[in-house]
């Protein structure tokens, strides 16, 4: 696929997201609002991307300026829409919930037009993650060459729709994001990395090009039948845990944006729950269990990548 053809179907399917987006602001200022509670995270600055997270103060918002809050958080896609010092490389979150009123029909409507909305973001991700044959290091530039400021993380997040929850609670998760890979699917990479031809800031050309070479000798050397582990640290993230009553069952949510709650109009249980969001202090985290992992040795910092030992 040509590089023009990739920028022309990456501006339609963003066209048409934001498009999208306006019809659901419009959809949810119709239904009737019950209450909403959103909370407040401090900003990433620029050049703290990647500093280790050990406190979160959380400023609590509800009603009227929630609902608010969280309507234009949902259509705020580019840095622009926010103060001059926040990271255009890192996710802008705000977790919560929002409740409303709704029809059969409207539910029924409501979860099918952000459904649709939710397959644009997941179509903008595979063009830019994956139709652009770009590697990792460089999509930041070409997303922003075309569509400069983008938040790519606020673009891609999915909407969430909850039915009739009874009560929505908040709190916080660290975890990490773990993808099994093979030897050819890594050496696969790192050649396509390395034909790109290209630097990667701080190092120039020839610097990358020497550092990728060695990444690859080292992996070649490898047995073919190693068990390689992408293992990429998150960091710690909001998550909504919901009650339903009728079906008792709780499901768990990442929330870093809010949720939508639509209760139906002659629900026995028309308004839902809702909880706090308590500050994030790392040093006071309680594990109630802690499965036990396999031994992994470190072998490329930069891509996460560990080799599990026996």
């Amino acid at each position: 696929m040509s590089a023009n053809h990739v920028i022309d179907r990456m501006n339609t399917c963003f066209r048409q997201l934001e498009q999208g987006l306006i019809e659901i602001d419009a959809v949810l200022k119709s239904l009737i609002p019950l209450q909403a509670n959103v909370f407040l995270l401090p900003d990433i600055e620029k050049g703290k991307e990647h500093d280790d997270i050990t406190k979160i103060s959380v400023i609590p918002c509800s009603g009227e300026s929630a609902f608010e809050a969280g309507l234009q958080h949902f259509r705020r896609l580019f840095i622009h829409h926010h103060a001059q010092h926040i990271s255009s490389k890192a996710a802008v979150r705000m977790p919560g919930v929002l409740c409303f009123s709704a029809s059969y029909a409207q539910v029924k409507s409501t979860s099918a037009l952000i459904s649709d909305v939710n397959q644009l973001k997941k179509q903008l991700e595979k063009i830019i993650a994956v139709e652009s044959g770009l590697p990792p290091e460089q999509r930041f530039e070409f997303v922003h060459a075309h569509l400069k400021g983008l938040l790519t993380l606020s673009a891609y997040r999915a909407l969430t729709v909850l039915h009739n929850p009874s009560t929505v609670r908040f709190g916080w998760a660290n975890k990490s994001v773990i993808n099994n890979m093979n030897r050819e699917e890594i050496i696969n990479r790192l050649e396509k990395s390395l034909s790109a031809n290209r630097s990667v800031p701080p190092y120039s050309r020839e610097q990358w090009a020497a550092m990728v070479t060695k990444e690859l000798d080292d992996i070649m050397r490898l047995p073919e039948d190693v068990k390689l582990k992408i293992k990429r640290p998150v960091k710690v993230q909001p998550i909504a845990r919901v009650w339903y009553q009728e079906e008792q069952k709780q499901v768990q949510h990442p929330c870093s944006m809010p949720l939508i709650a639509l209760t139906d109009e002659f629900s026995e249980t028309p308004i839902p729950i809702l909880g706090d969001l308590s500050d994030y202090d790392a040093d006071n985290i309680n594990v109630k269990h802690r499965p036990r992992a396999k031994k992994l040795e470190l072998l490329i910092p930069r891509l996460h990548l560990y080799r599990e030992l026996e």
